[in-house]
């Protein structure tokens, strides 16, 4: 029977789906003016963590640090309710340190519901979406799966892994949302009607234990930083009373298991049908693929601080529940542990994400938008980092505003989105360092420096948190000009300290900063020897650290920026008609004819256009032989 239909409202920006893209998303259209609706299936769900209850990492923390310097939630959100909080590869580089916590799972939803539900302009509803309203090729809002009507100026979808969800154990497959959550069936159904080229993807989750039946005295304890720290610019108040991780490691005995029922595995069966994450293995795919391995790491993550729950990281399977009972015992510590969820694959519809523009509104649909796991992504980071650029934009778009595109060179966010919608993915995709090509400039400790302008511009930074951001960046070239103009003689006191550290003694008098630039010397040594005017935030000083000690690489790096942004300001015409240009090899017209880039620094990223191509349409383009589209 079908349901009746109802007019239930009317918005400028509708976001389906309040994971962690659809909270940035709604939050950020709602700042900047947006009347918003925000629709998910269970309110109960907002923002849950259904995988691995962390936030950050390589890469990763420094987009939740990009999310903050933005204007967005996510930071904020778990500073205030983390159990553990490290810095990561604080041995290496400032490149790729990054810092990761630990979440209390159900206190970080909470909390964010809560700042959801007390956003002026935003309103959260409960409710299924069956449909999208598209009249001559533009979004005009949503109806229910209840017959409600909302209409919208711009529609963000964030359904995450929703989309024609199947969870996969053992033998058995069944129609599911992550968490035997519902699925969302018709809508996945109504974008192939609209035209959408979908891909299946898959992904997984280790089992739970009962923290009380750990036996901890045969795993490694894995405490957090005793040094404060926080993912917000804004934090002012630490979390002190944290609580610990635990390392124990996988064995033959472990291994021998997994091989004997892998013909029971889903993966191995056939039975999965969606790509993986390559870099999130279940325990079956990292015993096959590197078979020469006596064992592999497992962590032990308490889920919370009012629950025993303790997620098993490292240990994701689909296998039979019966066999992850058995696996789970092999493991020390773990020898009379309690499952209490057993780990699965789920399957769930994405879309290419070539099929979005830059700005993540769709090419073939105009105000429609599309943000998170739906794009073929895997990580609440990588979808809060989509969020709350699809709400900025659909924002922006509906007030007459420039919509806003960060490049590779702004932040890892700018490197997520243009691989998204520039190379795609045949894979559920992860942020990593090695992504970016400017990773010395995409720092965690400079997030704020580089989109904290961005953020203030489109209203989501207040004017006095903007005031503390300049207010810093004044004290850090104040001090560095400073350390540039003073001299040090080399005097028995230079002599001493740079001899005590390792270093060659001066002949000469030498310059602070280029005392600083040798490796064995340390700003706070510097200052002993020509102390500032007053003493200097914590933060301001390790700007001044990081900015003279690799000027020479930031330099360098800064250089191959101009380079790209001359070829990011050569704008392709939007209406190109490639098939009209003469010497563009076939591969590369199919790809460019895709792919629609904007400019030709994103064409020369495109898989399959080679530099021929590039040169050839340079010279097209210059020459102003631009093609109309038929029928133009």
């Amino acid at each position: 029977m079908q349901t009746t239909t109802y007019k239930a409202g009317k918005y400028d920006v509708i976001v389906i789906g309040a994971g962690h893209a659809g909270c940035e998303a709604g939050l950020a259209a709602a700042r900047m003016g947006a009347k918003t609706l925000m629709l998910t299936l269970n309110l109960d769900m907002v923002a849950f963590m259904p995988c691995n209850p962390s936030i950050g990492g390589p890469a990763k923390g420094v987009v939740v640090r990009e999310i903050d310097a933005l204007g967005g939630e996510m930071a904020k959100n778990i500073d205030k309710t983390y159990i553990q909080m490290r810095m990561l590869n604080t041995g290496k580089g400032p490149a790729v340190q990054a810092l990761r916590a630990q979440a209390d799972k159900f206190q970080y939803q909470h909390e964010m519901k809560n700042t959801l539900e007390n956003e002026p302009n935003l309103t959260l509803l409960q409710g299924m979406v069956d449909e999208l309203i598209v009249e001559d090729g533009e979004c005009k809002g949503v109806i229910t799966h209840t017959g409600a009507i909302f209409r919208g100026k711009a529609v963000i979808i964030t359904t995450g892994t929703f989309l024609r969800g199947e969870i996969i154990l053992g033998e058995l497959k069944y129609s599911s949302g992550p968490n035997n959550q519902q699925p969302s069936i018709k809508l996945s159904e109504h974008l192939e009607e609209l035209g959408f080229e979908m891909e299946r993807f898959k992904t997984g989750t280790p089992p739970r234990i009962n923290g009380n039946t750990i036996d901890y005295s045969k795993t490694e304890i894995q405490p957090g930083d005793e040094e404060p720290r926080a993912f917000s610019y804004e934090t002012t108040k630490f979390i002190t009373d944290q609580l610990p991780c635990w390392l124990t490691y996988t064995n033959l005995r472990t291994h021998q298991l997994i091989d004997e029922n892998l013909h029971r595995a889903p993966m191995f069966s056939g039975m999965v049908k969606g790509t993986g994450a390559r870099y999130c293995p279940s325990i079956e795919d990292k015993v096959v693929r590197f078979n020469d391995k006596p064992r592999h790491q497992i962590f032990l993550e308490p889920e919370g601080r009012n629950t025993n729950e303790v997620y098993v990281q490292g240990l994701s399977t689909s296998l039979p529940e019966e066999v992850q009972h058995q696996i789970i015992a092999t493991v020390p510590g773990l020898e009379n542990a309690k499952m209490m969820r057993p780990g699965y694959a789920i399957e769930y519809d994405a879309i290419i994400p070539t099929q979005l523009w830059p700005t993540l509104e769709t090419k073939k649909i105009k105000n429609l938008y599309t943000a998170g796991q739906i794009n073929g992504t895997s990580g609440y980071e990588e979808a809060s980092a989509q969020g709350i650029m699809a709400g900025i934009n659909a924002a922006r778009k509906i007030l007459g505003k420039e919509e806003v595109i960060l490049s590779r060179s702004d932040g890892y966010i700018g490197v997520l989105i243009d691989d998204l919608v520039t190379k795609g993915t045949n894979e559920p995709y992860r942020l990593l360092t090695s992504r970016a090509e400017y990773r010395l400039l995409l720092r965690h400790d400079n997030a704020d420096l580089r989109l904290t302008e961005i953020g203030h511009e489109i209203g989501l930074i207040s004017d006095e948190r903007y005031e503390k951001y300049l207010n810093k960046k004044a004290a850090i070239e104040a001090e560095i000009n400073r350390l540039r103009s003073v001299i040090l003689k080399p005097n028995e006191k230079t002599q001493e300290m740079i001899i005590n550290s390792g270093g060659s003694p001066l002949k000469d008098g030498i310059r602070a900063s280029d005392l600083l630039k040798r490796p064995e010397m340390s700003y706070a040594q510097i200052i002993e020897l020509t102390p500032p005017e007053q003493e200097l935030p914590k933060e301001v000083i390790e700007q001044v650290e990081i900015q003279i000690k690799y000027e020479g690489y930031i330099e360098k790096s800064l250089q191959q920026v101009e380079k790209l942004k001359k070829l990011e300001d050569k704008k392709i015409p939007e209406n190109i008609d490639y098939d009209a240009i003469n010497g563009i090899a076939t591969e590369a017209r199919q790809k460019l004819n895709k792919v629609r880039p904007l400019s030709i620094a994103q064409a020369s990223r495109i898989s399959g256009v080679n530099p021929a191509d590039i040169s050839i349409l340079l010279v097209y383009i210059e020459h102003g032989k631009i093609a109309k589209v038929s029928g133009e």
